[in-house]
């Protein structure tokens, strides 16, 4: 990077919805790809996963993705 020049990497987070299925990671994999090309041409800086568990104690993946804009 050159003196001077700042870059500034957007994010998002996503998950499946609540309820049946919400633990499903090929569907939240679908669901970030989809998203990713609804951006139009981005730089993918990294792609964060994160197991949690919802208030029910029930598995619930997310995802968050770090782009930049050319």
């Amino acid at each position: 990077m050159a003196e001077g020049e700042r870059w500034t990497v957007e994010h998002f987070s996503q998950a499946n919805p609540v309820g049946q299925g919400q633990e499903s990671v090929p569907a939240l994999l679908r669901r970030v790809a989809d998203t990713i090309e609804g951006l139009g041409p981005v730089n993918i800086q990294d792609v964060v996963f994160h197991g949690e568990l919802d208030d029910d104690g029930h598995e619930w993946p997310t995802m968050t993705v770090y782009f930049l804009r050319p």
